[in-house]
């Protein structure tokens, strides 16, 4: 062997970093193991290989479990971590870490990776159909339905009695039209589409007339003057943002109308020195003229909510019987099932939406039809409606009830949180969302969490308070108000694992 050369050193084991007889033993976060002497700064030659990582035993079951090229990324990421950090590094600042703990780490990557970013939360914020954790949450009955089509081959768009094709909108329309009272319904992927659809197919290269005061914008900053734009429509504006009349529309009806349009503000109300014309007027307009009346009304309730002690809210049904002829709402909101936007009213309109070609680009899949199905299905029995729709039977949820879930709680949550903040029962309001029911408050009662630090240190500490929860196997997403962190107890059902998962708390 050449003098100048070392002889190569024997692998060690995942003993744990220290000096030994002269040598540094490197086991730490540069990911690897192996001595080498002493030296000012690390070789980069002395990082293994790809391959001759994946050989080690420890690193062969991750392999065996997770699938080679998994593993494989996850090590080409660990070695270029690695020579980041040795770039320019003092030796006795590098280490790398045993074969044992190599994998270990490998591991811990590969699974995170796997980890699927769509997961189950406690909505804890006071609104119940929250846009952002999903809206409406599924009953039992739709989740069965969903997993049924799910797993294998159905007839979404296959006739059983004549044994040929069929439409896939057949296994939903008849419900909606016995639940609304239209002549015929169509299903889409959700309201916005809805409407685009509506107005593409009645209203392209024409004009629609609507009342400045129901120029809405949704969320995600979203309008329906953009989506009236794209469907190829020209709004005409009529009236002012507070007040318009029927006259506002009659003067701005010529030739080239193609309907009248009126929408739902269900996401904001106006008060004061306001006026707007019904739908029986508009609709008795609208047939003097030979126009179709469309009504956008968003939040999509079927049912009076007043026998549930909410807040009133125009249905589908009343729209219908006050003479419009397309009503578009969403199936997610205050209906409560799934994404979806659906159009009913008069069927030769809504046989000419059918045809149009954009309705492929729109349609809901077989999941969406199913979830749909067993929702609209569940509405044949009113009576027991609250105690079958998880959306319904939240907004009617009774505050005593809410209360004495509050008062179970808060000692577990305050022995977790220690000396760290304190933890007090406060009635509170939550609110419906998801634009519907805007000025609708529903009484609650939330967990008030107060950080004891100083004023200065208290919004840093209130952000970590709410982080820390977020943190738990099932994210716990509650609300910073009034210089505190409020979780409304509205919308938890499942107490035990709320608790359980206390223990994870890391405040």
């Amino acid at each position: 062997m050449p003098a100048d050369r070392e002889p190569e050193l024997p692998r060690l084991g995942p003993e744990d970093a220290k000096r030994e007889n002269g040598r540094l033993r490197l086991v730490g976060p540069c990911d690897l193991t192996m001595t080498t002497p002493l030296s000012p700064s690390p070789s980069l030659r002395e990082l293994p290989s790809v391959d001759e990582v994946l050989g080690w035993p420890e690193v062969k079951g991750l392999v065996a479990e997770f699938g080679r090229p998994l593993v494989t990324d996850a090590i080409r990421e660990r070695l270029q971590a690695t020579r980041e950090a040795w770039a320019g590094a003092d030796a006795s600042e590098c280490a790398l870490p045993a074969p044992a703990v190599m994998a270990e780490r490998l591991g811990a990557d590969v699974r995170a990776l796997l980890s699927p970013s769509l997961k189950a939360v406690f909505n804890l914020t006071g609104t119940v159909l929250h846009t952002n954790l999903g809206r409406a949450p599924l009953p039992e009955a739709a989740v069965a339905a969903m997993r049924e089509v799910a797993v294998g081959a159905s007839n979404l768009e296959y006739d059983l009695g004549p044994g040929r094709r069929g439409e896939r909108n057949q296994h939903v329309e008849g419900w909606l039209c016995r639940l609304t009272g239209a002549e015929s319904s169509l299903v889409v992927n959700n309201n916005a589409a809805a409407v685009l659809l509506v107005l593409n197919t009645l209203a392209l290269r024409k004009k629609v007339p609507v009342s400045r005061g129901e120029l809405i914008e949704i969320g995600g900053s979203f309008r329906l003057p953009d989506i009236m734009a794209r469907a190829g429509c020209k709004l005409v504006e009529v009236g002012t943002t507070n007040r318009t009349h029927l006259a506002d529309y009659e003067r701005a009806i010529d030739s080239r109308t193609a309907i009248l349009m009126k929408v739902h503000t269900s996401n904001y109300w106006v008060e004061g020195f306001t006026a707007s014309v019904g739908e029986t007027e508009l609709a008795g307009l609208a047939r003097e003229r030979a126009l179709p009346l469309v009504v956008d009304l968003g939040s999509g309730t079927l049912i009076d909510l007043a026998r549930y002690g909410l807040p009133p809210e125009p249905t589908v049904g009343s729209m219908l019987t006050r003479g419009v002829e397309l009503v578009t709402y969403s199936g997610d909101k205050l209906l409560g099932g799934p994404q979806a936007g659906i159009i009913s009213g008069r069927a030769s309109l809504v046989a000419r939406i059918r045809r149009n070609p954009l309705l492929r680009a729109l349609r809901p899949d077989k999941v969406t039809l199913a979830a749909l199905g067993a929702v609209l299905r569940l509405y044949a029995d009113p009576e027991r409606l609250p105690d079958r729709l998880p959306a319904l039977r939240l907004m009617a949820r009774a505050p005593g009830e809410i209360e004495a879930l509050a008062r179970r709680l808060a000692p577990a949550v305050a022995g977790r949180l220690g000396e760290s903040a304190t933890v007090e029962v406060v009635p509170c309001h939550s609110q419906v969302g998801s634009g519907a029911l805007p000025v609708g408050r529903l009484p609650s009662f939330a967990l008030r969490v107060n950080p004891v630090s100083t004023k200065r240190g208290r919004g840093r500490r209130l952000k970590q308070l709410a982080a820390a929860f977020r943190a738990l196997e099932v994210p716990v997403i509650g609300r910073i108000h009034e210089d505190a962190l409020l979780l409304d107890l509205r919308c938890l059902e499942d107490e035990t694992i709320f608790v359980r998962q206390l223990g994870q708390l890391m405040p």
